[in-house]
Order: structure tokens, then sequence, then C-alpha cells
């Protein structure tokens, strides 16, 4: 029999919130959601940025919960709802307004197939994010498994950005958005290994000459800001398969290193 009582337990449950990182949290999902009414209004330039603006919300709201040791099972949800506003709706949809909405006019069937991809790279997000939800503590905190879909956001939306800030309308790149759309979301629920630089401490001391990479960094990003993110986080969606390409390789060539030792001479 259990002698628990419903109302002591319901006094002993945490009351409130931690108010501090769900700001930057819900600065997120209020920037994904700017995004969208940016891009219903044909301003996708300013929708694209919107985008790594809460990327950049996002990337904070967990270390400044870690650092401030207010983690909480609430912040995990709500963290995981905004993502799939920011990273997989709003992108979704913006990326459909901006270029694959076009491909109605080829015809019905490459009408149909662009808004399916919008749809494939939305799915993706929601699978991508609720797989990382339940390795939480088991998988490897060194790598995701799969693109994370921040980074599959800024891989898309960063192509919009180029695209306008070099007065390319979505129209003219329609098939290569389309590649890249369903490419993105295959990649969110792959098995791929990507680093997570969670392991990366801006606390500990490093070499001076990583000070002058800081520098550069801020002066490429001062040139041609849409140009250089963009060109920074697809060639980290092509580490995936990079790393995993070099690593059955390597497997492949100690396997046959330990089949030709284990050979008897003739």
């Amino acid at each position: 029999m259990d002698d628990s009582n419903p109302k002591e337990a319901r006094k002993n449950m945490p009351k409130g919130i931690y108010l501090l990182p769900n700001m930057f949290t819900t600065g997120a999902l209020f920037a994904g959601f700017y995004a969208i009414i940016a891009a219903m209004n044909g301003r996708f330039e300013i929708a694209a940025i919107a985008i790594f603006l809460a990327g950049l919300l996002d990337g904070l709201d967990g270390r400044v919960a870690r650092l401030t040791n207010t983690q909480s099972a609430f912040g995990a949800e709500y963290d995981s709802l905004s993502d799939m506003v920011s990273f997989g709706v709003a992108p979704a949809l913006i990326v459909y307004l901006w270029s694959l909405v076009h491909l109605r006019d080829v015809s019905v069937f490459m009408g149909k197939l662009g808004w399916l991809a919008a749809f494939i790279y939305a799915t993706s997000t929601a699978l991508r994010l609720a797989r990382f939800n339940t390795q939480i503590g088991v998988a490897d905190k060194r790598y995701f498994q799969g693109l994370a879909s921040p980074a599959a956001a800024a891989v898309v939306m960063g192509a919009v950005w180029v695209c306008e800030s070099y007065d390319i309308i979505g129209e003219d790149v329609v098939y290569a958005a389309l590649v890249l759309t369903i490419a993105s979301g295959i990649l969110m629920v792959s098995k791929f290994p990507y680093y997570s630089f969670k392991d990366f401490d801006l606390r500990e001391r490093v070499p001076f000459v990583s000070l002058l990479a800081v520098v550069l960094i801020f002066v490429f990003l001062s040139i041609e800001t849409a140009t250089v993110l963009f060109s920074c986080f697809f060639l980290y969606m092509l580490s995936g398969p990079i790393v995993s390409l070099f690593r059955w390789n390597r497997k492949r060539m100690r396997l046959a290193e330990s089949k030709q030792d284990t050979t008897p001479d003739s």
C-alpha cells in the first residue's frame, strides 16, 4: 500500500521557472516568428538574418543555464519547442516562399514537389529534435548524430541571405534550393557524426595565435558576412559525410591488414 500523500508531493514540486535562460529561448522563438512575418512580406534577407539571430540566442540559452546552474526540465522542453519553430517551420516556409513556390510554374507535379521538400525539411527537424531528446545522457556529447537543426537552418537561410545580397532571386536558383532543402533535411535524420563543440571551454588558456584567428574571423565577417557564414556552415554540413567516409576507409584498410597478417605464407 502506498502511504505517499499527493498533496504533500505537490507541495514538494519546484515552483516557478528560471527567468534568465528562458529569456534567451523566448528571444530565439520571437526571432523565428518574426522571420516568418518578414518572409510573408517579401523581406527575405531580413528573414534569413532573423534565423541567424535565433541561432545565436539558442546557443546562449544553454550555456547561460549551465553557467548559472539554472537547468530545468521545463527549460529543455521549451527550448525544443522553440527550436521546432525557429529552425524547422520558419526556414521551411521561408525557403518555400522565396524559391520553391516557383516550381508550380514548371508543372503541377513540380509544384507539389516544392512544398513537399519544405515539409520534408520541417518533419526532419521534428524527428531530429525528438531523437536528440531521447539520447540525452546516452550519446557521446562530443558529437551530434545527424546535422543539428540550427546548423541546417543556417545552411538553408545562409543560401537565401547570400542570394539576396547579390540580387539573385529565388526563381533563378529554384532547383539548387530544392536540392539543398532536401539534403539538409536528410542529413538531420542521418547517423553521420558532427562535432558538437561542447567540449570547447572558453575559460581555458589558449595560444596567443588564437586571438589573431578571432580577429581575422571578425574581419572576414565584416567584409562579407553572408558569404562567410554560409561557407562555414556549408562546410560543416559536408563534414559529417566526409568524416564518416574517412572512418569507413580507415576501418576497411585495418580489416584488410588484419586479414593479410592472418593469411599463412604459401
